[in-house]
């Protein structure tokens, strides 16, 4: 019988994939037209009350998949902020 906790699993590694897209964007394309930094804050606030959501059921799919997902999101956050400092120094 398959463990239900690894659909979890699965569907968090599938949610942090997801971002691969805008994460080559940022970081390796250095480009950040069309991506809202409002919009990815309240995915990441959506996120996190997702990880206290998880604590609470002592559900370890739901903890990791959400943080490892917050940190992807972050650090497309981060690019796209660096990348608008740089383009605003250099004007």
């Amino acid at each position: 019988m398959i463990d239900l906790e690894f659909f979890g699993y699965i569907a968090g590694v599938l949610g942090v994939v997801a971002w691969a897209p805008q994460f080559r964007k940022v970081w390796v394309d250095k480009r950040y037209e069309g991506v809202s930094i409002p919009t990815l804050l309240l995915v990441v606030i959506t996120l996190s009350m997702w990880v206290i959501y998880g604590i609470s059921l002592s559900a370890s799919a739901i903890i990791w998949s959400n943080i490892a997902a917050i940190t992807i999101i972050s650090s497309i956050i981060i690019g796209v902020i660096r990348l608008q400092r740089e383009e605003s120094v250099s004007d």
